[in-house]
């Protein structure tokens, strides 16, 4: 059994924020539950050991590897959707599903960021993929040997959120020095184009980030899954949202502000007024410093 196909137990994700998402979702015996982002399973088995309810869950992912290492949950009953978070919640609200309990987890899992061959991460090289759905076209190889100098300062920028100037020396950088193919290349490139000292965070974080942003088109799936929501909840039905930096969390901030100000008509009803933070509600779980929790109930 090679750890490429089933990653070794002690890798596998560690989940954020876990006792909060409990306390605030509050899972009921009998109650069903949707994960759309369901990965490996943490935040899931804990809430199913509390509901019972295998049989009426759903749990989402796009990552094969996450698949297959919900089988345990899948045996009991729970079906499984094997595609991106709004394919699959079009899907359930065209056959009517509704649910007590919805939970997006908008983090990398840890086993993509643990493994080389994933092209998530540069601490240990490997091939430029950043995929979460093996089975799309579009790589991280792909965007970065094929987009034109002004498109790869936009996404550095934007994506990345650093200064244009830095953006575009990246970009100039990455043009001369094509074809690139391995994580490992790509960070040393931006190191060397990086004037100064740093201190913690790499050099090359916040391109990586915008990277994978838009290889897997994480912003507009946020932003087309949102409106949905109020269609997947029951009455009461609670929907938990877990971001991991400002470009996400700013969305959904501004949906539940949105939903908050616009009176009789809203459906949901933020339960936070402020977003329960990793930093201090998660701190022996080094991969949650950034996470960002948001709660809402269906009225």
């Amino acid at each position: 059994m090679s750890t490429k196909e089933h990653p070794p137990q002690n890798s596998l994700h560690v989940p954020v924020l876990l006792e909060s998402t409990l306390e605030l979702l509050n899972p009921m015996k009998d109650e069903n539950y949707l994960d759309l982002t369901a990965g490996y399973g943490g935040h899931a088995s804990r809430i199913l050991n509390i509901t019972g309810n295998y049989a009426e869950s759903v749990l989402v992912d796009r990552d094969d590897y996450a698949i297959k290492r919900l089988k345990s949950l899948s045996d009991k009953g729970t079906k499984l959707l094997s595609t991106d978070f709004v394919t699959a919640a079009r899907q359930l609200i065209k056959e009517g599903r509704k649910f007590n309990m919805i939970l997006i987890d908008l983090g990398v899992s840890s086993p993509q960021l643990d493994q080389s061959e994933r092209g998530f991460s540069f601490t240990n090289s490997g091939p430029l993929d950043m995929r979460m759905d093996r089975r799309q076209a579009k790589s991280a190889k792909t965007l970065v040997n094929t987009a034109s100098q002004e498109d790869l300062t936009r996404i550095i920028t934007q994506y990345g959120e650093e200064p244009v100037g830095f953006s575009k020396k990246i970009a100039l950088a990455i043009i001369a020095n094509r074809p690139l193919s391995k994580t490992g290349e790509l960070a040393d490139l931006i190191k060397k184009t990086y004037s100064g000292k740093w201190k913690k965070i790499h050099p090359a974080t916040r391109t990586f980030q915008a990277l994978r942003i838009a290889v897997n088109d994480e912003l507009r799936q946020i932003e087309d899954m949102l409106p949905l929501l109020p269609d997947l909840l029951k009455p009461g039905g609670r929907v938990g949202i877990i971001s991991f930096h400002s470009l996400e969390d700013r969305l959904v901030k501004r949906f539940f502000k949105e939903q908050l100000e616009s009176g009789f008509e809203a459906e949901i009803l933020p339960l936070t007024k402020k977003p329960i933070k990793g930093s201090d509600n998660d701190v022996h779980n080094p991969r949650a410093r950034s996470s960002k929790l948001r709660v809402a109930v269906k009225k």
